[in-house]
């Protein structure tokens, strides 16, 4: 649940079709502020009302965010940030016995969003990687955030972690090889189980 557009519509979606959500916020305090957390917030809360509960889990990124930007090429931040994400989410996905993980990712939309690299990142993950929006357009899925009534809490500004560290010129056509090799300079046990210790 980034605190966008998209995030909250794949979560709404999801719920229409019987699955019960649970939201995963990564945030970048105290490299950026609080902001970001507030609209997860708000956001879950909105969502809410379209099943019984749900919980928000709020994952401090910023130290691997730096870490990730002190070893691997700058144009290959972006997708390893995403399978992180991923490899975190996988982790309280076996906490709370989720059986999938969901992305707001839509085809083509940004440059983490290349068929090339969503293969990349989803290699991180060994539970299904379900994308709710990968065939909808950005007025498509904006239509119905405002129909559920999220897509004015999304537009309030904020300072999302994936504004920071992020490269002029991201990579479009990573491969898995490439990350692997850049994820070897990194203690991925130790930096996913950092960030779960934080996790509120």
């Amino acid at each position: 649940l980034s605190g966008g557009i998209d995030s909250p519509v794949a979560a709404y979606r999801m719920m229409k079709r019987g699955c019960r959500v649970d939201f995963v916020h990564f945030h970048s305090y105290p490299f950026l502020d609080r902001t970001s957390q507030q609209k997860a917030r708000q956001l879950a809360q909105r969502l809410t009302r379209h099943q019984s509960a749900a919980r928000l889990f709020l994952v401090p990124f910023g130290d691997i965010q730096q870490q990730i930007v002190g070893v691997a090429p700058a144009p290959y931040r972006v997708v390893l940030y995403r399978r992180y994400m991923l490899g975190i989410a996988l982790a309280l996905a076996q906490q709370t016995g989720a059986e999938a993980l969901v992305t707001g990712e839509s085809l083509g939309q940004v440059a983490s969003q290349t068929l090339q690299n969503l293969r990349v990142i989803q290699a991180a993950s060994h539970l299904p990687v379900l994308r709710p929006l990968i065939g909808m357009d950005k007025a498509e899925i904006m239509q119905t955030a405002a129909g559920i009534g999220t897509y004015p809490i999304s537009i309030q500004p904020d300072q999302d972690c994936c504004m920071l560290f992020v490269p002029r010129h991201p990579a479009t056509r990573t491969t898995l090889t490439d990350m692997e090799a850049a994820e070897q300079a990194l203690d991925t046990a130790a930096l996913v189980q950092m960030a779960l210790d934080g996790v509120q």
